[in-house]
Protein backbone atom coordinates (compact mmCIF):
# COMPACT_ATOMS: atom_id res chain seq x y z
CA UNK A 1 0.00 0.00 0.00
CA UNK A 2 1.08 3.87 -0.91
CA UNK A 3 2.03 5.54 2.48
CA UNK A 4 -0.17 8.61 3.30
CA UNK A 5 0.87 11.79 4.24
CA UNK A 6 -0.27 11.80 7.75
CA UNK A 7 -0.35 15.80 8.54
CA UNK A 8 -1.05 15.99 12.39
CA UNK A 9 2.24 13.87 12.97
CA UNK A 10 4.13 16.15 10.91
CA UNK A 11 2.69 19.28 13.02
CA UNK A 12 3.12 17.72 16.15
CA UNK A 13 6.51 16.73 15.54
CA UNK A 14 7.70 20.18 14.25
CA UNK A 15 5.55 21.87 17.28
CA UNK A 16 7.90 20.13 19.40
CA UNK A 17 11.56 20.94 17.53
CA UNK A 18 10.40 24.55 17.86
CA UNK A 19 9.75 24.08 21.34
CA UNK A 20 13.04 21.90 22.14
CA UNK A 21 14.39 25.62 20.18
CA UNK A 22 12.93 28.19 22.14
CA UNK A 23 13.99 26.54 25.93
CA UNK A 24 17.51 26.29 24.14
CA UNK A 25 17.43 30.25 24.76
CA UNK A 26 17.05 29.55 28.43
CA UNK A 27 20.61 27.73 28.49
CA UNK A 28 22.92 29.44 31.28
CA UNK A 29 25.40 26.72 30.81
CA UNK A 30 26.56 25.75 27.49
CA UNK A 31 26.50 21.66 26.77
CA UNK A 32 29.18 19.76 28.50
CA UNK A 33 31.36 19.27 25.21
CA UNK A 34 33.94 20.64 23.47
CA UNK A 35 35.77 23.58 24.73
CA UNK A 36 33.36 23.59 27.25
CA UNK A 37 34.21 20.42 29.21
CA UNK A 38 36.59 19.87 31.62
CA UNK A 39 38.83 16.54 30.78
CA UNK A 40 38.71 14.05 32.50
CA UNK A 41 35.09 14.11 32.29
CA UNK A 42 33.52 15.11 35.92
CA UNK A 43 31.35 12.92 37.58
CA UNK A 44 32.82 10.43 35.67
CA UNK A 45 30.96 10.57 32.80
CA UNK A 46 31.95 8.12 30.00
CA UNK A 47 33.44 9.67 27.21
CA UNK A 48 33.97 8.55 23.34
CA UNK A 49 36.41 9.77 21.07
CA UNK A 50 35.61 12.58 19.06
CA UNK A 51 35.62 10.94 15.81
CA UNK A 52 33.58 7.94 16.96
CA UNK A 53 31.14 10.10 18.75
CA UNK A 54 30.46 12.35 16.10
CA UNK A 55 30.17 9.53 13.24
CA UNK A 56 27.20 7.74 15.56
CA UNK A 57 25.26 10.57 16.59
CA UNK A 58 25.06 12.09 12.69
CA UNK A 59 24.58 8.82 11.02
CA UNK A 60 20.53 8.29 11.76
CA UNK A 61 19.74 11.59 10.02
CA UNK A 62 21.76 10.36 6.79
CA UNK A 63 21.00 6.61 7.32
CA UNK A 64 17.32 7.56 8.18
CA UNK A 65 16.37 10.44 5.24
CA UNK A 66 18.52 8.30 2.86
CA UNK A 67 16.74 5.23 2.94
CA UNK A 68 13.20 6.98 2.75
CA UNK A 69 15.05 9.34 -0.18
CA UNK A 70 16.18 5.55 -1.96
CA UNK A 71 12.90 3.98 -1.05
CA UNK A 72 10.33 5.98 -3.06
CA UNK A 73 10.64 5.11 -7.00
CA UNK A 74 10.80 8.92 -8.30
CA UNK A 75 13.73 10.44 -9.79
CA UNK A 76 16.11 12.42 -7.54
CA UNK A 77 15.74 15.53 -9.97
CA UNK A 78 12.00 14.92 -10.42
CA UNK A 79 9.72 16.53 -7.91
CA UNK A 80 11.02 19.28 -5.70
CA UNK A 81 10.72 17.62 -2.48
CA UNK A 82 13.32 14.95 -3.78
CA UNK A 83 15.72 16.64 -4.96
CA UNK A 84 15.33 19.07 -1.77
CA UNK A 85 15.88 15.85 0.57
CA UNK A 86 18.97 15.33 -1.34
CA UNK A 87 20.37 18.22 -0.29
CA UNK A 88 19.54 17.55 3.49
CA UNK A 89 21.35 13.77 3.07
CA UNK A 90 24.39 15.78 1.34
CA UNK A 91 24.91 17.57 4.37
CA UNK A 92 24.65 14.64 7.11
CA UNK A 93 26.66 12.71 4.57
CA UNK A 94 29.03 15.23 4.90
CA UNK A 95 28.80 15.67 8.82
CA UNK A 96 29.00 11.84 8.89
CA UNK A 97 31.52 10.42 6.30
CA UNK A 98 33.89 13.89 6.18
CA UNK A 99 33.79 16.45 9.65
CA UNK A 100 33.35 13.24 12.02
CA UNK A 101 36.71 11.40 10.34
CA UNK A 102 38.39 14.76 10.05
CA UNK A 103 37.82 16.36 13.38
CA UNK A 104 40.32 16.99 16.55
CA UNK A 105 37.61 17.62 19.34
CA UNK A 106 38.09 16.15 22.40
CA UNK A 107 36.55 13.02 24.17
CA UNK A 108 32.53 13.41 24.08
CA UNK A 109 30.43 11.87 26.77
CA UNK A 110 28.19 9.68 25.76
CA UNK A 111 24.75 11.03 27.70
CA UNK A 112 24.90 13.95 25.07
CA UNK A 113 25.63 11.06 22.28
CA UNK A 114 22.69 9.37 23.15
CA UNK A 115 20.55 12.68 22.94
CA UNK A 116 22.00 14.04 19.53
CA UNK A 117 21.36 10.33 18.09
CA UNK A 118 17.57 10.42 19.29
CA UNK A 119 17.32 13.93 17.55
CA UNK A 120 18.90 12.97 14.27
CA UNK A 121 16.39 10.02 13.99
CA UNK A 122 13.41 11.94 14.50
CA UNK A 123 14.63 14.86 12.47
CA UNK A 124 15.56 12.90 9.84
CA UNK A 125 12.33 10.99 9.51
CA UNK A 126 10.42 13.90 9.92
CA UNK A 127 12.18 16.33 7.32
CA UNK A 128 12.53 12.82 4.84
CA UNK A 129 8.88 12.19 5.71
CA UNK A 130 7.48 15.39 5.01
CA UNK A 131 8.97 16.35 1.84
CA UNK A 132 8.47 12.82 -0.10
CA UNK A 133 5.09 12.17 0.75
CA UNK A 134 3.53 15.19 2.00
CA UNK A 135 4.91 18.67 0.01
CA UNK A 136 3.20 19.32 -2.60
CA UNK A 137 4.63 21.58 -5.17
CA UNK A 138 3.92 23.44 -8.04
CA UNK A 139 4.84 22.74 -11.37
CA UNK A 140 7.15 26.41 -11.22
CA UNK A 141 8.57 25.90 -7.92
CA UNK A 142 12.51 25.74 -9.18
CA UNK A 143 11.34 29.01 -10.67
CA UNK A 144 9.80 30.17 -7.49
CA UNK A 145 11.91 33.63 -5.83
CA UNK A 146 12.01 31.32 -2.84
CA UNK A 147 13.27 27.87 -4.36
CA UNK A 148 16.65 29.95 -5.95
CA UNK A 149 17.30 32.20 -2.65
CA UNK A 150 16.63 28.68 -0.95
CA UNK A 151 18.83 26.58 -2.37
CA UNK A 152 21.63 29.56 -2.66
CA UNK A 153 21.59 30.10 0.88
CA UNK A 154 22.03 26.33 1.99
CA UNK A 155 25.14 26.35 -0.47
CA UNK A 156 26.44 29.60 0.97
CA UNK A 157 26.06 28.36 4.52
CA UNK A 158 27.52 25.31 4.04
CA UNK A 159 30.25 26.31 2.55
CA UNK A 160 30.98 28.88 5.08
CA UNK A 161 30.11 25.88 7.46
CA UNK A 162 32.80 23.27 5.67
CA UNK A 163 35.59 26.44 5.54
CA UNK A 164 34.94 27.55 8.79
CA UNK A 165 35.37 24.16 10.41
CA UNK A 166 38.69 23.61 8.18
CA UNK A 167 40.06 26.84 9.61
CA UNK A 168 39.35 25.01 12.96
CA UNK A 169 40.99 21.80 12.77
CA UNK A 170 44.42 23.68 11.46
CA UNK A 171 44.57 25.74 14.82
CA UNK A 172 46.05 22.66 16.65
CA UNK A 173 48.22 19.56 15.45
CA UNK A 174 46.58 15.88 16.28
CA UNK A 175 46.45 14.94 19.63
CA UNK A 176 46.27 18.26 20.94
CA UNK A 177 44.01 19.61 23.50
CA UNK A 178 45.16 23.66 23.49
CA UNK A 179 42.97 26.10 22.16
CA UNK A 180 44.01 29.06 19.95
CA UNK A 181 42.13 32.27 18.68
CA UNK A 182 40.19 31.15 15.20
CA UNK A 183 41.26 33.50 12.48
CA UNK A 184 40.73 34.34 8.71
CA UNK A 185 37.33 33.73 6.51
CA UNK A 186 34.29 34.82 8.65
CA UNK A 187 35.86 34.58 11.89
CA UNK A 188 37.37 37.89 11.34
CA UNK A 189 33.81 39.47 12.20
CA UNK A 190 32.37 36.58 14.37
CA UNK A 191 33.14 34.13 16.75
CA UNK A 192 31.33 31.45 15.97
CA UNK A 193 32.00 31.46 12.24
CA UNK A 194 30.92 27.64 11.76
CA UNK A 195 28.23 27.92 13.45
CA UNK A 196 26.75 30.75 11.23
CA UNK A 197 27.18 29.24 8.29
CA UNK A 198 24.82 26.41 9.65
CA UNK A 199 21.97 28.68 10.54
CA UNK A 200 22.76 30.26 6.96
CA UNK A 201 22.17 26.78 5.57
CA UNK A 202 19.21 25.74 7.36
CA UNK A 203 17.45 29.11 6.81
CA UNK A 204 18.26 28.20 3.39
CA UNK A 205 16.76 24.97 3.60
CA UNK A 206 13.85 25.84 5.35
CA UNK A 207 13.12 28.62 2.41
CA UNK A 208 13.44 26.46 -0.29
CA UNK A 209 11.72 23.51 1.19
CA UNK A 210 8.87 26.16 2.44
CA UNK A 211 7.59 23.54 5.18
CA UNK A 212 6.79 23.62 8.57
CA UNK A 213 9.60 20.85 9.36
CA UNK A 214 12.16 23.09 7.74
CA UNK A 215 10.80 26.05 9.55
CA UNK A 216 11.09 24.23 12.35
CA UNK A 217 14.47 22.63 12.11
CA UNK A 218 15.97 26.67 11.23
CA UNK A 219 14.51 27.93 14.07
CA UNK A 220 15.60 24.88 16.51
CA UNK A 221 19.51 25.63 14.58
CA UNK A 222 19.09 29.15 14.90
CA UNK A 223 18.25 28.86 19.13
CA UNK A 224 21.09 26.28 19.92
CA UNK A 225 23.75 27.31 17.38
CA UNK A 226 23.38 31.00 18.42
CA UNK A 227 23.89 30.00 22.31
CA UNK A 228 26.52 27.80 21.49
CA UNK A 229 28.20 30.70 19.60
CA UNK A 230 27.27 32.87 22.56
CA UNK A 231 29.11 30.52 25.11
CA UNK A 232 32.14 30.10 22.64
CA UNK A 233 32.43 34.04 22.35
CA UNK A 234 32.40 34.30 26.46
CA UNK A 235 35.16 31.30 26.31
CA UNK A 236 37.50 33.05 24.01
CA UNK A 237 37.23 36.73 25.98
CA UNK A 238 37.70 35.00 29.13
CA UNK A 239 40.57 32.56 27.95
CA UNK A 240 42.39 35.01 25.37
CA UNK A 241 43.13 38.88 26.90
CA UNK A 242 43.90 40.06 23.51
CA UNK A 243 40.79 38.32 21.96
CA UNK A 244 38.89 41.39 19.91
CA UNK A 245 36.15 42.47 22.56
CA UNK A 246 33.51 43.31 19.33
Amino acid sequence: MPVRCQQSPVLAGSATMATLGALMLYLTKPFNYGKHMEIPAPGGTSCLPARTAWFLQELPAFVVSAGILAWQPRSLFGPPGTLLLGLFCAHYFHRTFIYALLTRGRPFPVVLLFRGSIFCVGNGFLQAYYLIYCAEYPEEWYADIRFSLGIFLFILGMGINIHSDYILRQLRKPGELTYRIPQGGLFTYVSGANYLGEIIEWIGYALATWSPPGLAFAFFSLCYLSQRASHHHRFYLKKFEDYPKS
